[in-house]
């Protein structure tokens, strides 16, 4: 079955840190894209960060600066590392993972910023 596991995700008081995983099944090929995304308008999902194969990455602008994102394409794995959180850092995080023929999303995890 093929799936990404996020975890990681947590509550932090603002200027905290959390560190978010998310790693693919062995059964997933080809990946050329891992990205963290959050919720958007209209049911769309904003970049948060990603990593692309060659190792190009690419950060929302609220985010740069703060988070950090790193992964290993092969051991389809990604980490986004969240410094100095702000209580607009807080919401549901999105992996995802695409490639030639595939585009997959985990299930989501949470991260709370609060005093």
């Amino acid at each position: 079955q093929v799936q990404l596991v996020e975890s990681g995700g947590g509550v932090v008081q603002p200027g905290g840190s959390l560190r978010l995983s998310c790693r693919g099944s062995e059964t997933m090929f080809s990946i050329r894209h891992m990205g963290w995304y959050r919720p958007a308008p209209g049911n769309q999902r904003d970049l948060v960060a990603s990593i692309d194969l060659g190792g190009t990455l690419n950060y929302a602008d609220a985010v740069k600066g703060r988070f950090t994102v790193s992964g290993d394409h092969a051991k389809k794995t990604t980490y986004l590392q969240m410094t100095g959180l702000k209580p607009e850092d807080a919401g549901t995080y999105y992996c995802n993972f695409r490639g030639y023929g595939m585009n997959y999303w985990g299930q989501g995890i949470l991260v709370s910023v609060s005093s």
